[in-house]
């Protein structure tokens, strides 16, 4: 069995002031026995001012929030996958960037969300990422002793080729951290968890920010863990902070697959036309 945690967090507009909030919910999920620890997506800041949020960029390795959380991860001998940091990149550019440490506090795998998130709902909110972030171009699923991950982050979600890529290239947990918006998430969150996992045979770790944030913005929570089935084994009630957490039976993918064999089942077609 893989002891998995979700951490719900509602990350302020501060490096520093996200890992005090940060830490204190992973060290609760270690001492819950949790192997594998993962964050919501921009674990580090949430600024949806764009001039204050490139002005507090760090690269990852100079990042208060990531540096404290990789030393933590060490300290408490765990898997700690940051579900993504907003982060600096060398050609001046940033990434929203999930990164999986190890229990020594070392980086293992990283993955550049490739899905900007470049919206206008019908509320009036809109969003533009890709005008913020550099995206991605490669999916990557990483082999650890808990399992193989297949890393992805919040608007990917709703790519389902991208799951049955990570599926078919061995992926056994599917990590979606996530800030979903307040009106998204409650019309589809639930539901794209439970089809991926059910499409790809896999479980799914999905953390999620939640609640009403210092930047002003306001986020869905309500973080999941998901069996291969479409099981929901575990789910945050809420928006508030908090560690939920599950114990995966990693012989269930392979059930999983056997009995509804739809990724040996594929075949390629023709058209349509344009």
């Amino acid at each position: 069995m893989t002891p998995v945690a979700a951490v719900q967090l509602r990350t302020p507009a501060d490096q520093s002031e996200a890992l005090a909030h940060a830490a204190p919910l992973v060290r609760a999920a270690a001492a819950a026995g949790a192997r594998l620890i993962a964050t919501p997506e921009a674990t580090n800041i949430l600024q949806r001012d764009r001039a204050k949020l490139f002005d507090a960029l760090k690269p990852a390795s100079e990042d208060p929030c990531v540096v404290g959380l990789s030393a933590l991860a060490a300290e408490l001998g765990v898997w700690l996958l940051i579900g993504s940091a907003l982060v600096a990149r060398p050609d001046g550019g940033a990434a929203n960037r999930s990164m999986l440490i190890d229990p020594q506090g070392g980086t293992v795998a990283t993955y550049d969300k490739i899905h900007m998130f470049d919206v206008d709902l019908p509320t009036g909110e809109t969003a533009r990422e890709s005008e913020a972030y550099t995206p991605g171009a490669e999916a990557v699923v990483v082999a650890t002793p808990l399992g193989k991950l297949g890393l992805t982050v919040c608007y990917d979600v709703r790519f389902s080729y991208l799951y049955r890529a990570l599926a078919k290239a061995g992926a056994e947990i599917l990590t979606v951290p996530s800030a979903f918006t307040r009106p998204t998430g409650e019309a589809h969150w639930e539901i794209l968890l439970r089809a991926r996992a059910i499409e790809a045979g896999a479980f799914v770790l999905a953390p999620a920010q939640g609640g009403r944030h210092a930047d002003g913005r306001g986020t869905w929570g309500r973080s999941m863990i998901v069996g291969p089935w479409g099981e929901v084994l575990a789910a945050a009630a809420d928006d508030e902070p908090g560690v939920i957490t599950a114990e995966l039976d990693l012989a269930a993918v392979a059930k999983a697959r056997n009995a509804i064999p739809a990724l040996a089942n594929e075949r390629a077609f023709a058209g349509p036309a344009a």
